[in-house]
């Protein structure tokens, strides 16, 4: 693992090899980790900064190692080599233009042969990054959506590529599987009728946090979005935005109550992840927002739990 900074006193991702300063390193890799500094025009109030989560999300993984003791000892180093490709160069004020630039980003990372994870930014960004996957592979793609909000209306107060719309694009997008699109974790009153009511028109399938928690276990509910997710698909990606946790767990994020607590999250996106993803992105964390970083260190603990899983969905 690289000690080498991906740009200024900034770390590569949790030690991971330095792909901006070696690209020649880029086809070795097993996991491929970006960011993207976006955030639309579209905020609440000054409730803003997730383009800010990138490079915090770095400075905090470097406390942490990749060695989880509650899952067998397992040290994900031991399995895979990380690489970080550094942050697409977005362009303020530019959403066209910037949706344009993660595209192409995309596309060259869906290329290779590796686990890619992306941090944002706002929820923007997972149109863009689906849209250069289908281009790129041709493949037809489920979608495991993690999240407080359906995120599916037309436009976020007049951008249609705003943090609220994404899903929206990706029903109209073609190698998307709409009825193979899972909304898990739905809830509270920041949604209103017609998000609920355009889901079901596309055949998108809602799992509320009522669902989740009258499971049996929260692998159980993962098995079962899953096993939607990979009908009639090459492919299933999994997208979580930081609100579908609680709010009393995710300080850095917005304000929801009623939501998955870490454990819930974590466990999820294990199972998820073991059954097999082509990727994932982690989106909607406001570091000044947050005092203690919690909401940017527990990105790490995240996507440590979805590399468990890639790890264990290998040695199938």
């Amino acid at each position: 693992m690289s000690n080498s900074m991906i740009y200024g006193n900034t770390p590569c991702f949790l030690g991971a090899e330095n792909l901006v300063k070696e690209p020649q390193k880029e086809n070795d890799m097993d996991v491929t980790v970006y960011g993207v500094p976006w955030e639309g025009a579209v905020t609440w109030g000054d409730y803003t900064g997730c383009e800010l989560a990138p490079k915090v999300i770095r400075l905090c993984s470097a406390r942490y190692s990749g060695y989880l003791p509650e899952l067998n000892h397992l040290d994900v180093f031991e399995h895979l080599k990380i690489g970080d490709k550094g942050d697409i160069a977005v362009t303020p004020a530019e959403p066209e233009d910037t949706m344009k630039k993660i595209r192409d980003f995309s596309k060259n990372i869906w290329k290779n042969d590796t686990f890619p994870i992306a941090f944002g930014g706002d929820h923007g960004i997972t149109y863009p990054i689906l849209q250069g996957f289908v281009e790129e592979t041709g493949k037809k793609v489920g979608i495991i959506h993690l999240d407080a909000h359906y995120d599916n209306n037309d436009q976020s107060n007049g951008d249609p590529y705003g943090r609220g719309a994404p899903f929206a694009r990706l029903y109209e997008t073609e190698g998307i599987v709409n009825e193979s699109l899972v909304h898990l974790g739905i809830h509270g009153p920041r949604n209103k009728p017609e998000n609920g009511r355009l889901a079901e028109k596309q055949g998108a399938t809602t799992l509320t946090i009522n669902d989740i928690r009258q499971a049996n276990n929260v692998r159980d509910i993962a098995r079962k979005s899953y096993e939607i997710a990979s009908k009639n698909t090459d492919a299933v990606y999994l997208s979580i935005c930081s609100d579908v946790l609680d709010h009393a767990f995710n300080p850095g994020g917005p304000i929801d109550g009623n939501g998955l607590n870490s454990y819930e999250l974590l466990n999820i996106v294990h199972e998820v992840c073991k059954l097999g993803v082509v990727g994932m992105d982690y989106v909607e964390v406001y570091p000044q927002q947050d005092g203690n970083d919690f909401s940017s260190h527990f990105a790490s603990f995240v996507a440590l739990y979805a590399l468990a899983g890639e790890i264990e969905n290998r040695k199938k």
